[in-house]
């Protein structure tokens, strides 16, 4: 009876340290997913450029090669393309994390009224798809990468037939 009991006291152990450390990590993987929903409603949707010290680490690594490196690169690149496209959304559809990683899924929308890029204003709207892909460190947005319809874009505001 010693023994039954011994095994069941170090099994509900077990199980109570294995069920703490799993709900540990899914609130760590819903609050990866809710910064990344709070960056696109605050940055995107509000285009509150200034706030992004309060999700983006300081050593932000940017994989798009359109996008400069860094906060500064961020800003800027982002600036003007708000500048070029003042009517830019994001429709969120999907996010999903793992770890430190959140990918999110959706749309981006708008109207070119301003140069971008070397590209003169067409007027055109567009719609494309987009998955964006970030590494979370201390709480943050540390890296990023995107896959993006830049041919639906492209096409959709005329610079190609």
């Amino acid at each position: 009876m010693k023994l039954l009991r011994k095994t069941i006291t170090a099994l509900l152990s077990a199980f109570s340290i294995t069920t703490g450390d799993n709900a540990m990590d899914q609130n760590t993987l819903q609050e990866n997913k809710q910064l990344l929903a709070n960056f696109g409603a605050e940055v995107f949707d509000k285009k509150e450029l200034s706030s992004l010290h309060s999700y983006m680490h300081e050593g932000y690594i940017q994989h798009n090669p359109l996008v400069p490196q860094g906060l500064a690169g961020f800003k800027q690149f982002f600036a003007d393309w708000f500048n070029a496209v003042p009517d830019w959304s994001y429709s969120l559809t999907k996010i999903v994390a793992e770890g430190d990683t959140v990918w999110a899924y959706g749309t981006y929308s708008g109207t070119q009224q301003g140069d971008w890029l070397g590209i003169p204003a067409t007027n055109k709207s567009y719609s494309i798809a987009a998955v964006d892909i970030f590494r979370i460190q201390d709480g943050k947005l540390a890296e990023h990468w995107d896959v993006i319809d830049v041919y639906g874009l492209f096409k959709q505001i005329g610079v190609i037939k």
